[in-house]
């Protein structure tokens, strides 16, 4: 806002040589970094990679929607040229998901829960919340109610 300010009470020889200033910067600019587009960080590359990996029928316009929605700006082609750089065919040409491989992908957010009823030594009847995490098969016992309600159970 300061440097619009600044500009407008010069003339227009003031403007044209700050334009030609600014002009041979990006010159300069362009000849340190070779004529190659600016490097992708290197974590969007790794996230592209994941997702193309993890979601084999995904297309890079998918991937490129999914990033969008996390509020990662980048090309499409981006997505693309890492993916073609990585080996990765289009996800028309990879092998589709099979449900076993689905599952295995997504298992480390994979929980399970159900309530089984015990019976204690002393006779009374309880009901058990259990989960499993799918990932470590561990089963995780949160509580134990003679009564559960909605409430208990949240």
């Amino acid at each position: 806002m300061f440097a619009l300010l600044r500009l407008l009470p010069g003339g227009d020889r003031d403007k044209e040589t700050e334009i030609l200033a600014l002009r041979h910067q990006i010159t300069v600019l362009e000849r340190q970094l070779g004529k190659t587009r600016p490097r992708t960080v290197r974590s969007i590359r790794q996230l592209v990679l994941r997702l193309a990996q993890e979601n084999p029928c995904w297309g890079y316009r998918r991937i490129h929607g999914e990033l969008l929605v996390l509020g990662i700006k980048v090309a499409a082609s981006t997505v693309w040229e890492i993916l073609h750089d990585a080996g990765i065919d289009p996800a028309p040409e990879r092998t589709s998901t099979t449900w076993a491989s689905f599952l295995h992908s997504q298992a480390g957010a994979l929980l399970a829960c159900d309530f089984f009823e015990t019976v204690t030594l002393g006779g009374a009847r309880l009901f058990v919340l259990a989960i499993i995490e799918h990932a470590s098969r561990r089963i995780r016992i949160l509580g134990a109610t003679p009564h559960p309600t909605a409430a208990w159970v949240a």
